[in-house]
């Protein structure tokens, strides 16, 4: 039975769940690995869910008269409608969903740098492209958090996904509640959050909870819900997430002496020079947001916006 306190995520079962890869491997994932205790997983293979066996024959997308094909060379089959149909009955089936984590590259579950053939012959040329299921699941699931595992090697799309993955768990609580004051309270948790990613939407959502026209709950939810996927939609840009600290650093500047100041301020120029990580710059607000007694700012999710446990500043560098 899932537990309804944590986020539910559809992960590839080649990672490290079955050993269900074209030859009959698997992967060992120490993101995943390491996110387990914190979601719900439900573990998916397309391939053998369309019963291609394990192992089996490589299968290709490929481009062909403008028309993307799921082929297998070797036996020459379209697997095309096998795969649509799987994936719209599987998302279909899905009573409550918060991310997806992907196998890279895959011809079904790759979210970028698939290879897509320009012919059924190989030596036609190629391009990049989107796997078969993952193109279901994003367009079924635009606003969620969605990523494939080689991607979540890269430290701030790592963040990036935690962030919002946590982020729209929680407001899933908020809707379900059907509560205005639960809305007004998760928009005021955040607002740094939000303006960290962006200050437009954030602005333009904490009009849509002031709801001066006094529309319904389920037509401001609805809004709401649209604008706050907007904003995660990207990472968030550097000047953005300075922009928001300097706020939060305004509550208590005129508290501070000259050379803390400097040294506060010095830091987010570190961070935005990528020397020091966000966390630096963060620890620092909160230590002066605690000595200061800022009850209102040691309340925003911008200082803990997923688990403390699954912090790890580790990069790819890619």
């Amino acid at each position: 039975m899932e537990n309804s306190l944590k986020p539910t995520v559809v992960v590839s079962k080649c990672l490290g769940f079955a050993n269900c890869r074209y030859d009959g491997q698997g992967t060992h994932d120490d993101f995943v690995k390491k996110l387990e205790p914190f979601v719900n997983f439900i573990t998916v293979c397309p391939e053998v869910e369309i019963k291609l066996g394990i192992p089996r024959e490589t299968i290709r997308v490929v481009l062909e008269n403008s028309e993307y094909i799921l082929y297998q060379p070797a036996t020459g089959k379209e697997l095309t409608e096998e795969m649509n149909l799987f994936s719209n009955e599987f998302l279909s089936s899905l009573t409550e969903v918060d991310g997806f984590i992907l196998k890279g590259r895959s011809p079904s579950c790759g979210i970028k740098d698939v290879k897509v053939y320009l012919g059924k012959e190989k030596a036609t040329g190629s391009k990049k492209g989107i796997g078969f299921f993952a193109k279901s699941v994003t367009e079924k699931y635009p606003f969620k958090a969605i990523e494939d595992e080689g991607r979540l090697k890269n430290f701030r799309l790592r963040e990036h996904f935690l962030t919002k993955l946590f982020t729209l768990f929680n407001f899933q609580k908020v809707k379900a509640l059907g509560s205005m004051a639960e809305l007004v309270k998760f928009q005021s948790d955040n607002k740094y959050l939000l303006m960290a990613y962006h200050q437009t939407h954030q602005k333009t959502l904490g009009k849509i909870v002031a709801n001066h026209e006094r529309k319904n709950f389920d037509e401001v939810i609805k809004e709401y819900e649209y604008y706050l996927g907007m904003v995660f939609s990207n990472p968030p840009r550097y000047t953005s997430i300075i922009n928001a600290l300097q706020h939060i650093f305004g509550y208590f500047s005129k508290d501070l002496s000259a050379k803390e100041k400097d040294f506060l301020l010095n830091t987010f120029e570190e961070y935005r020079s990528k020397k020091v990580p966000l966390s630096v710059p963060l620890h620092l607000l909160k230590s002066y947001a605690i000595q200061f007694k800022e009850d209102y700012l040691l309340s925003q999710t911008i200082f803990n916006s997923y688990p403390e446990d699954l912090i790890d500043i580790s990069d790819s560098g890619k």
